[in-house]
């Protein structure tokens, strides 16, 4: 009976024990993101874009910094003026932080997009944010690359159309892999959560 006694003594501390290693100071959790985990994705790995002034940009370009890269175009009528200001207002309101946050537009209408549209485009959200414009060849590559879809869509007169595309934006951490996909709708509040996440990852 003193055996069996010792016995289940030795298993519940044993049992106490290990339950008390799940909390030990330091211990690594993964973290808990509002936006869809996609780290270790085998895609949305490679990113080779001129930008507005021509020059090449890499993902390599906005190392140290929590990267942001979305595909839309300058005329679309509501998600991309409303996802690019939602980044520009999240930026600001984490302050000193915001500074290390690197948000990139992507043209998938690089007919009309020209240059000088773009650069006026992003300046009326951050002047910071860059917007690339490639070939259609360049863009259909990079879009394949990403798993994103566009299409042109006819309008109503001769000659005018939208373009569809995924609504949603592909988070990069500061080493430059890329960890989150935020659904299109997700909110500030959860993009704020999920960016101090990975600055915290990182800090300044």
């Amino acid at each position: 009976m003193a055996a069996l006694k010792t016995f289940l003594l030795v298993g519940l501390l044993s049992l106490g024990l290990l339950a008390g290693c799940d909390r030990l100071p330091g211990a690594s959790q993964k973290p808990s993101f509002k936006a869809v985990d996609i780290t270790g994705a085998e895609y949305a790995r490679q990113l080779s874009l001129p930008d507005a002034d021509g020059k090449p940009r890499t993902l390599a370009d906005f190392k140290g910094k929590v990267t942001l890269v979305f595909f839309g175009y300058t005329q679309c009528p509501d998600v991309c003026p409303t996802t690019l200001a939602e980044l520009a207002a999240v930026k600001r309101d984490l302050g000193k932080d915001g500074e290390r946050l690197q948000g990139v537009f992507v043209s998938v209408d690089p007919q009309r997009d020209t240059p000088e549209i773009l650069k006026a485009y992003m300046a009326s959200f951050d002047p910071g944010f860059v917007a690339l414009r490639g070939t259609p060849e360049q863009i259909k590559d990079t879009a394949k690359e990403f798993k994103v879809f566009y299409a042109q869509v006819p309008g109503k007169t001769e000659g005018s159309y939208t373009v569809d595309h995924t609504a949603g934006t592909y988070v990069f951490d500061a080493s430059g892999k890329v960890r989150l996909f935020v659904r299109y709708g997700s909110g500030a509040e959860a993009l704020r959560h999920d960016l101090k996440l990975l600055l915290d990852e990182n800090p300044a």
